[in-house]
């Protein structure tokens, strides 16, 4: 109990730093929202009615006041789930704008973790029980030269080749024409505007998996245990799976746990360069556009899943390795 309770503990002390953080972060940026409104509707090169800016100030419900009085008031937003209107997409509530591209990261970003875990775990465990093989070799160099790579560099390469110059993929967006919802034209557009964003993401992301599940198991395949199976007599693959793979893949279960509560911050990039509707092209138009209340509640939302990702890893680690239990006791 002492080691979960040090964890709960821990969680909830990060969490009030983190929302400290999201508050003060976007008021530090220079600029007035205000300002950047007015800006937009007159014109780029149009002078600056310092009355106009007033009443769209009042208008979005800029912050006012002092630092100390607008962090009270925002705590007590956030106690009743009050995250305000966008600025950008006036005058819809934060929440309904993050709705609407809330499923589109989760769903793509979710589904390319998940296999690049699965593939990237049983890559790097093969190539460690083969080690100094030409499938350990191929895998190693070919990881090491992917990971030098950048997701959204892949991404516009994927787009010139599949998208603009053979045309075999939709180049932006998330669906066409079709009505949103369990449908089948809808699910068939969806996939294919998704397909290209989704490769650009699997190419990256399983190299951390493939490397670092490699070097744990090839530490575990040198201890005393793995030497007693062998002198046993047990099957390799038997000594591969339930010996040497089990106890290398902690570390990545506590990995995959903070990916999975990431999943907005891998995708930022990604998604600007496809111009999908998920959070991550949401985040980047709220900093251009100094959108404090969407720009915090994605940034809550993207720090506090984390945290709880790490949390969650925190406790199946302690359940799975009753050392670190002891090691906290």
């Amino acid at each position: 109990m002492k080691y979960f309770a040090r964890k709960f503990g821990f969680f909830l002390a990060t969490l009030w730093a983190v929302v400290t953080l999201n508050f003060l972060i976007p008021r530090l940026q220079p600029g007035d929202p205000a300002e950047i409104m007015v800006k937009r509707l007159a014109g780029k090169d149009a002078a600056l009615d310092p009355a106009q800016v007033k009443a769209m100030r009042a208008m979005l419900g800029t912050p006012d006041g002092s630092l100390l009085s607008q962090y009270v008031n925002y705590l007590g937003d956030l106690a009743h789930g009050n995250f305000g209107l966008s600025y950008t997409y006036y005058p819809y509530k934060v929440t309904d704008v993050i709705g609407q591209a809330f499923w589109w990261t989760i769903i793509l970003v979710t589904i390319t973790q998940v296999l690049s875990f699965a593939g990237g775990v049983v890559l790097g465990a093969y190539a460690a029980w083969r080690r100094n093989t030409r499938f350990d070799s191929v895998t190693t160099l070919g990881s090491t030269f992917l990971g030098t790579l950048q997701p959204f560099w892949i991404g516009l390469l994927l787009l010139y080749v599949f998208g603009y110059s053979l045309g075999w993929f939709p180049t932006s967006g998330g669906y066409e024409e079709s009505t949103p919802g369990f449908n089948f034209p809808f699910i068939q557009e969806a996939v294919s505007h998704s397909f290209l964003p989704a490769v650009a993401l699997l190419i990256v992301t399983p190299i951390g998996w493939i490397l670092g599940m490699r070097n744990t198991m090839i530490m575990n395949l040198g201890e005393d245990y793995i030497r007693l199976a062998k002198a046993k007599g047990l099957p390799d693959r038997h000594v591969a799976l339930k010996y040497a793979a089990r106890n290398a893949m902690l570390p990545s279960v506590t990995g995959f746990a903070l990916a999975l509560g990431g999943v907005l911050g891998g995708a930022i990039l990604v998604e600007t360069v496809f111009d999908y509707p998920g959070l991550g092209r949401l985040m980047g138009e709220a900093v251009a556009n100094k959108d404090y209340p969407l720009l915090q509640t994605l940034m809550l939302l993207t720090t506090t899943g984390v945290l709880v990702a790490n949390l969650a890893a925190d406790l199946l680690y302690g359940v799975l390795d009753p050392r670190a239990r002891r090691a906290e006791g």
